[in-house]
C-alpha cells in the first residue's frame, strides 16, 4: 500500500502518516518525493511517499515482523488470559485451515510485546523460507490482536528462529564488513526488511572504518556497506 502525506517538515509528514495508519513508524518506508523548497522566500509542504506491506486492506494496520531494536524499557502490561487464549487459538486455526496442527503457547511477556511459540511436527513449514511464513502469521496475529486489545503486540515464533536469525544476521554483517575493509569495495547484503536492515546498521555502526545505507525500494530494501574514503 503507498500513500503520501504532507506536513512543513518531513517529522510532521511522518506524524501524519503515523496517525492516520496506525502503525509504528518503524513498519513503514519514506520516500521524500518533493522536500518543500521553492526558492528563497517561498516554501511549500515537504511531501513523502509512505510504502507499506501491500498484502493488507488499505485499513488494515500493518505490523513488522519485528519490534525496534533500542526501545526503551517499558512496564510489562498486566497479564491478560482472554486475550492470550484468543490470540492463540486463532493462531493455531489459521495453521489448522492450511492442513497443519500445531499448538501456540505465549512462551514470554515484555513490555507490551506478547510472544507466542508456534510447537508442532511440521515446524519447518510453520516457519517457512527465511521465516516468511513466521512474519505472514505474526502479521495475521497482529490485525487480529488489535481488534481485542490495541495497546499490546504480538510476536510469533517458532523453535527460536527469530533469534538464531538475527545472530546469523549480524555474524555475515560482520564478515562482509571485514571483507570490505580489506578489499576497499563495497558490497551488498541480501534483501532485508526495516527491522533486520536496523540490527545491520547498529551492529555496524561502531566499526572503524565502515558505513551502511540501505538501498532500493519497497519494503525490502538491501544495506549496502561502505569502505570510509581514508580507510582505503
Amino acid at each position: 500500500m503507498i500513500r503520501e502525506f504532507e506536513g512543513k517538515t518531513e517529522q510532521e509528514a511522518i506524524n501524519k502518516a503515523i496517525e492516520e495508519l496506525h502503525i509504528e513508524r518503524d513498519d513503514f518506508d519514506v520516500e521524500v518525493i518533493d522536500n518543500g523548497r521553492r526558492g528563497l522566500f517561498k516554501k511549500a509542504n515537504v511531501k513523502i511517499r509512505v510504502n507499506v506491506d501491500s498484502a493488507l486492506p488499505e485499513e488494515e494496520p500493518v505490523i513488522e515482523p519485528e519490534e525496534e531494536m533500542e526501545e526503551e524499557e517499558e512496564e510489562t502490561l498486566e497479564q491478560n488470559p482472554e486475550f492470550e487464549e484468543k490470540v492463540c487459538a486463532f493462531l493455531e486455526g489459521v495453521v489448522s485451515r492450511m492442513g497443519y496442527e500445531c499448538k501456540a503457547t505465549v512462551s514470554a511477556r515484555k513490555g507490551r510485546k506478547v510472544c507466542i511459540s508456534l510447537e508442532g511436527e511440521n515446524s519447518n513449514i510453520i516457519i517457512g523460507r527465511k521465516g516468511k511464513n513466521l512474519d505472514a502469521f505474526q502479521v495475521l496475529a497482529n490485525v487480529f490482536a488489535g481488534r481485542l486489545d490495541s495497546s499490546r503486540k504480538i510476536i510469533v515464533d517458532a523453535e527460536g528462529y527469530r533469534t538464531r536469525h538475527e545472530d546469523q544476521i549480524i555474524k555475515e554483517a560482520y564478515r562482509t564488513a571485514q571483507q570490505v575493509r580489506k578489499s576497499g569495495r563495497s558490497r551488498l547484503l541480501e534483501p532485508m526488511n526495516p527491522y533486520e536492515r536496523r540490527l545491520v546498521h547498529t551492529a555496524l555502526n561502531d566499526v572503524t572504518g565502515i558505513e551502511t545505507k540501505s538501498e532500493g525500494e519497497g519494503l525490502y530494501k538491501q544495506v549496502r556497506i561502505i569502505a570510509k574514503r581514508e580507510y582505503r
